[in-house]
């Protein structure tokens, strides 16, 4: 008996020694409404709360400053599990944090960006010089850091290893870049320990170009990382995309197909070369225009907003595709009959309510 008294003892030493996983990959419909209410506990808006539950083991403890673009984080936590929850705000009902959205154009996804005078974001989504991303929200990504990161730091301090990344919307995309920064952190040795970085993007817009989903993807393997879209919502579409022969791989038979039409007999090679112009030319036509509009007279209502802002270098592309692990809500015959479309309301099917009512009927308790 008393042998039995002392293993237990010293087991119970054990574990009060013992850090223990709290998170773990894989998508988890509970965390994700945990989130849900997360979002809607952050804001004030009545209309966009309504109905949303909250888990009463999460805590909010800071709200960040208006920063950047008008982005804006908080920090919530369950402090029994020591699990930290970096929730980014989506997209604010005003045209300074519409800007960061139409800011589009790609920038490298390696680089420095001066957002102040007292703020040089230096950022290594991806190592891969074919890797390019939004540059309107890798701003934000900059501008939300400054104080994202220290509070981390301080968590670590505190005991905390377990760390998830959110957001809505805007905020989702934010995620994404948030994400691959603080991983790239990770690697450097920042953190001396082990921690688990785990992210739950909601209708999230597109990143950045393949190069960047591929490493994203890459990074998160296993599990921790996914984007919840509505099949309905029109936001994870955005933002336009134009692909050219210049977006892929090195090795490919399209980036100079002169070589191949060259070596065609006459008059096969003419009709080759008008064909592939035809093709390539609206496409390179389409990119310049998105990169002046969304990229050079964007980039100078930005400056308005931040004057000491100084851009990147464009990248010569605007080939934006999705990223990452996807959990798609499939609208059905109930959904639509109680979110139908409606051309005047073209947020119907991105707001809160109806993700948690397609998580509800298709991932129950």
């Amino acid at each position: 008996m008393n042998k039995i008294k002392f293993l237990l003892l010293s087991t119970f030493l054990l574990w009060g020694k013992v850090s223990f996983a709290q998170l773990t990959p894989g998508f988890s419909p509970k965390e994700y409404k945990d989130f849900l209410g997360i979002t809607a506990g952050s804001v004030q808006d009545s209309a966009f709360r309504k109905g949303i539950p909250q888990n009463q083991n999460l805590k909010r403890i800071y709200e960040s400053p208006l920063v950047g673009l008008d982005n804006k984080w908080y920090l919530w936590v369950n402090k029994p599990q020591k699990i930290a929850w970096l929730t980014i705000r989506g997209t604010a009902n005003n045209p300074t944090s519409w800007l960061a959205n139409f800011y589009s154009a790609m920038i490298p996804a390696k680089g420095m960006m001066k957002i102040s005078d007292t703020n040089s974001f230096e950022y290594n989504f991806s190592n891969n010089p074919k890797a390019a991303v939004h540059v309107g929200w890798t701003l934000s990504t900059g501008a939300l850091a400054e104080t994202l990161v220290p509070k981390m730091d301080s968590l670590y301090q505190a005991g905390y290893r377990d760390f998830v990344v959110s957001g809505h919307s805007q905020g989702g995309a934010i995620s994404y870049l948030m994400t691959a920064h603080l991983y790239h952190l990770k690697e450097s040795g920042r953190w001396p320990e082990p921690i688990r970085i785990k992210t739950y993007a909601s209708a999230a817009p597109k990143p950045g170009n393949l190069y960047f989903a591929y490493h994203y993807e890459y990074i998160t393997r296993g599990g921790w990382a996914y984007n919840v879209v509505n099949g309905a919502d029109w936001v994870p579409e955005t933002p336009f995309s134009v692909q050219t022969v210049k977006d892929f791989n090195t090795i490919n038979p399209f980036t100079d197909a002169s070589a191949f039409i060259s070596k065609q007999k006459f008059p096969q090679k003419l009709i080759f070369r008008k064909v592939y112009n035809n093709l390539n030319k609206p496409t390179e036509k389409a990119k310049k225009n998105f990169q002046k509009y969304l990229g050079e007279f964007a980039g100078k209502q930005v400056t308005k907003n931040l004057p000491e802002y100084q851009s990147p270098e464009f990248f010569n592309s605007n080939h934006f595709t999705r990223a990452g692990n996807f959990i798609v809500l499939n609208p059905d015959e109930e959904y639509s009959k109680i979110y139908p479309d409606d051309k005047e309301k073209v947020f119907r099917h991105h707001g809160l309510q109806p993700y948690l009512f397609l998580l509800e009927r298709q991932y129950p308790e």
